[in-house]
């Protein structure tokens, strides 16, 4: 199903149909799953974690950030994405495995603390297990919107252009 922009819509002008790839027209709150997109990425990636987290480069925050992009819009650290289907998530599969991410990086953040240093995430016995969560759900996702998963992460500043531009 294509879900079309409104004709009362604030967008004006030449509207464009992709976002970095990702067809803009079919979700209708594609910002929030850009958001998700984005943290589930780079909580997928450890080459990314310890070569951009772990040192410390400018540009993509660091695991705090990624968590709070992945739940601050969507709330799934209150309930399930199943709720967002149709809406930032395509059908249930895709909304079970965010709920499943989220649950495993939820927990490992509740038990080292949110201002824990990045290498304590990424030392902590159930961060592999994280991991694998959020790349179940970060290809799904990455699939779905025709995007290559093993692509480069995005900065923080490129996401922020994207979901603003569109």
């Amino acid at each position: 199903m294509t879900v079309q922009g409104s004709e009362n819509s604030s967008r004006r002008g030449r509207r464009s149909s992709t976002m970095g790839g990702m067809p803009l027209n079919d979700m209708p709150w594609w910002r929030w799953r850009s958001n998700v997109r984005s943290a589930l990425h780079m909580l997928s990636d450890t080459d990314f974690q310890r070569g951009v987290w772990l040192a410390g480069v400018d540009g993509y925050g660091d695991v705090t950030d990624a968590v709070y992009r992945l739940v601050e819009d969507t709330w799934l650290d209150n309930w399930s994405a199943e709720k967002y289907v149709g809406t930032i998530f395509r059908d249930s599969q895709e909304a079970a495995l965010v709920d499943s991410a989220v649950l495993r990086v939820l927990r490992i953040m509740h038990q080292v603390g949110p201002d824990a240093a990045v290498s304590v995430y990424l030392d902590h016995a159930g961060w592999p297990e994280a991991v694998r969560a959020a790349r179940d759900a970060h290809v799904r996702m990455a699939v779905s919107d025709g995007e290559d998963p093993d692509a480069q992460p995005r900065t923080l500043e490129v996401l922020q252009i994207m979901t603003r531009a569109a």
